[in-house]
């Protein structure tokens, strides 16, 4: 196979669930959120089919730790252009959530600008931005972790962190070597679990068959320390999944995961943790 094949195939795969009222939310494209001297950065949002205009939903960020040329390179498109990503978004949308993806050019801090575009524009976006969620996974992780430490959980509900690469903890540089080799951001350096929220819900995905060596290893390290911190972390381990085990194993173990992290969004962002079960809806409408 090809790269530009292999490229294409992973760019257009959809995450391996599905739920009714995926194809009826409401989707508003390249909202932008920062303006810089090579163009405009933008961001789509996912709303609930039930959506009403002044209503403040909840919302969840799908953090990237790459850039979007980066990504190009990487998967022949950017990270709000796979079908995983737009499958996610209408996913938390079905869920009763605003799901948020995004391009970006510096993947450190164009987060931080989305969220704050996102808080300082909440009324006009129909979002409560008292309540945000983080969901991240593979090389992405490592931005998402330095997002927590530095907003706190005073707005910043609950992350998921999928089958990604965690801290450097214990003397390794494995994170860091990656990072280097593949081209995602570690904004982490000499940080450690002690500087995560001590609120802030986690939600661990790990794939028992990963591929990605040292990956594994860092999800470890990061267990055994945020267990020994006390933090409430939720953790699911597929024993039979690869990496991206939401693309690529169509099992009822990777759907029931899949199920489980947004009944754990549902649980930390709506309204007295009450889940949202939504009817299928008509065809999916662009704004």
């Amino acid at each position: 196979m090809s790269q530009d094949t292999q490229q294409e195939h992973v760019s257009k795969k959809r995450v391996v669930y599905t739920m009714p009222g995926m194809d009826g939310v409401t989707v508003r494209r390249d909202e932008e959120y920062r303006v810089t001297d090579t163009g405009a950065l933008t961001m789509d949002l996912y709303y609930p089919p039930d959506a009403t205009r002044g209503a403040r939903t909840p919302a969840v960020i799908f953090v990237t730790g790459f850039s979007d040329q980066g990504a190009q390179k990487m998967l022949g498109c950017t990270f709000k252009e796979m079908a995983s990503y737009i499958s996610w978004g209408q996913l938390a949308a079905a869920s009763g959530l605003v799901g948020i993806t995004y391009s970006n050019r510096e993947p450190a801090a164009d987060v931080h600008a989305v969220l704050h575009h996102v808080r300082m524009n909440a009324a006009s976006l129909d979002i409560d931005e008292h309540r945000i969620g983080v969901w991240s996974c593979s090389g992405n992780v490592p931005n998402a972790l330095s997002l927590l430490m530095q907003r706190g959980e005073a707005y910043l509900k609950c992350a998921v962190l999928c089958y990604g690469f965690m801290l450097d903890l214990d003397g390794s540089t494995g994170v860091a070597d990656v990072a280097k080799q593949v081209g995602f951001v570690n904004p982490n350096a000499g940080k450690s679990v002690d500087d995560l929220p001590r609120g802030l819900p986690l939600f661990v995905a790990r794939a028992g068959r990963e591929q990605f060596p040292g990956l594994n290893d860092s999800i470890d390290r990061f267990l055994v320390k945020a267990l020994g911190c006390n933090l409430p972390v939720t953790f699911v381990n597929h024993s039979e999944g690869p990496h991206a085990f939401d693309m690529f194993d169509d099992s009822e173990t990777s759907r029931e995961i899949i199920k489980r992290i947004l009944s754990f969004l549902q649980f930390h962002l709506l309204p007295s943790g009450v889940t949202t079960a939504v009817s299928a809806g008509s065809a999916a409408r662009t704004i």
